[in-house]
């Protein structure tokens, strides 16, 4: 009974942070109040949660990277991919050496491997916690798109560096050209079973659904199934889950494109994944929470051992960590953009000029979050041998306070930095003159179908006059591009048209709910049919919302 009432509460601990962060009258991030929140239901729950560091790992990390690699933007990756990978894995390896000696030379307890551990998992960026962070400010459209496509592939750089960190940590022993080759052998194999998997069952998918039809719930589990497929397969034969994870998501993306899916199941499935992924990453915080006064307490005892008597050793370590972080990040960000704009200068390519402020803003929003903590709570408690894995809990609280101070440095920082920065022109940006181009490439290859069905539609329904047919299709083609563009002309008299006959279709909408909600208060009609008939005007409002 125990379990299951700190289940509830780390559940009810997420749904207050949602609420919280949009009652509170200023800019903090989620993931800190989710912490606050996990602490409490320490103070409720004595006993705590005892997690299993493998169960741990399976349970959160391939959906989240899953969903990373599904909900990426293609266009993002190619047109950005030199900046994106130059800080995906050049500056994880960089990082995880440099970090790594520093943090072993200042705390000699810590064993190098496993300060190459902790300074390897410290590498990943969570733009999901500068995205809540941001979300009032006007950051750049290229460097928020650089974060989010640097973030899903040091996830997995991070992931894999961390665990063959720990792998050495665990056998004591390294063997450089067994590294390369194992290396090679866990990233090319985890990227192709990734791939396989959700190919072929996507594949099946497919053709079963052609013969048989498709079914909402089972199409919805098989998306939720498909990233712990790739990842125990990618386990079973000893290649990289993780990336077998990443790859199953890119790979989705992309097998979406042929459109094989019902309407309704894609707006259900993206409505159950957002609630997975808020789900997930809320709970890795909470548990933090939740984890960290005990976690604290070995910590301490960890640093009196060095000879240190004051916890404050504790915060100066974390804030030594972080500020080398920031330091190596605008270091790497500095060289990686001044000699990519050397390049394309002496290409004579499109050049986009180096901007401190967007190199700045790059370097304070790589701020760590659920894939660090995720992958550092997953250290072994023993060892082969029996004992104690060194300094677990202290690598631990080190990762939990570097992420605490990243969170609030960069929600101090990044409305200074932006301050004064003008939103950009949306109507003008790259994302919106691609949806104009959409639009008009929809709009033209609907004329044709529609002049075809009109050809039909005259040869059946004769009585039905040609300006009929004319008003209905410039009214169609009027909803169609207003449901699209934000950004119409609001004294075009076809949209006035538009507005005026979307404000009565709600009116009618809700008033016919209204009047259906009251019929089955008063048991004149059943719930199921007020519940088909809600259901129905729910998704018209929608619709036309």
């Amino acid at each position: 009974m125990d379990s299951i009432g700190i289940i509830f509460a780390i559940l009810m601990a997420i749904l207050a942070s949602g609420a919280l962060v949009r009652v509170i009258p200023f800019s903090i991030p989620l993931p800190l109040i989710q912490i606050v929140l996990g602490g409490i239901v320490a103070g409720v729950f004595k006993e705590g949660v005892v997690l299993d560091p493998h169960v741990f790992f399976l349970l959160f990390i391939p959906p989240l990277l899953f969903l990373d690699g599904w909900q990426m933007p293609n266009s993002v990756l190619k047109k950005e991919r030199v900046n994106i990978f130059q800080l995906a894995f050049g500056l994880v390896l960089f990082t995880m050496l440099g970090l790594g000696y520093i943090i072993h030379w200042m705390i000699p307890s810590m064993p190098l491997p496993i300060a190459f551990a902790l300074a390897a998992i410290l590498s990943p960026t969570d733009p999901v916690a500068v995205a809540g962070i941001a979300r009032k400010l006007a950051v750049p459209e290229r460097v928020m798109s650089i974060l989010e496509g640097e973030a899903l592939f040091n996830d997995a750089s991070g992931l894999v560096a961390f665990r063959m960190a720990v792998l050495v940590a665990v056998t004591g022993s390294f063997s450089f050209y067994k590294a390369a080759t194992t290396f090679l052998w866990v990233a090319i194999a985890g990227v192709l079973v990734g791939i396989a998997t959700t190919w072929l069952l996507s594949y099946v998918r497919r053709k079963f659904t052609n013969k048989y039809g498709e079914e909402l719930g089972s199409e919805i589990l098989l998306s939720l199934l498909m990233p712990f497929f790739a990842y125990m397969i990618a386990e079973a034969i000893d290649a990289s889950g993780v990336l077998a994870a990443v790859a199953a998501g890119i790979t989705m993306s992309r097998l979406e494109l042929t459109g094989g899916i019902e309407p309704m199941t894609r707006m259900r499935r993206s409505a159950i994944w957002d609630t997975v992924q808020f789900t997930l990453n809320g709970a890795i915080f909470v548990l933090l929470g939740e984890q960290l006064p005990g976690i604290f307490n070995s910590a301490v005892e960890v640093v009196t051992q060095t000879g240190h008597q004051s916890v404050w050793w504790l915060l100066i370590y974390a804030f030594v960590i972080c500020f080398t972080l920031m330091v190596f990040r605008f270091a790497w960000v500095f060289v990686s953009i001044n000699i990519t704009y050397a390049i394309k200068h002496k290409r004579r390519l499109p050049l986009t000029h180096p901007n401190i402020r967007d190199m700045l803003v790059l370097s304070i929003g790589g701020v760590r979050g659920a894939i660090t903590l995720a992958g550092v709570m997953t250290l072994p408690l023993l060892l082969p041998s029996g004992d104690e894995f060194p300094t677990r809990d202290l690598a631990i609280f080190l990762a939990a306070t570097v992420i605490i101070i990243s969170l609030l440095m960069a929600s101090i920082l990044l409305p200074i930095l932006l301050k004064d920065v003008q939103a950009e022109a949306d109507i003008q940006s790259p994302l919106a003159l691609q949806k104009k181009i959409a639009i008009a490439a929809a709009k033209k290859s609907g004329e044709k179908h529609i002049a075809e069905l009109l050809a039909k539609l005259q040869h059946t329904h004769p009585q039905v006059t040609d300006d009929y047919y004319q008003n209905l299709t410039q009214r169609l083609w009027v909803e169609f591009e207003n449901s699209f563009d934000p950004y119409r002309d609001p004294d075009n008299i076809a949209h006035q048209h538009y507005e005026i006959e979307r404000s009565m279709r709600l009116v009618i909408i809700d008033a016919a709910r209204q009047a259906i909600f009251h019929l089955a208060k008063e048991h004149k009609i059943s719930d199921d049919v007020s519940r088909e008939m809600v259901k129905q005007l729910d998704f018209d409002e929608v619709r036309i919302s």
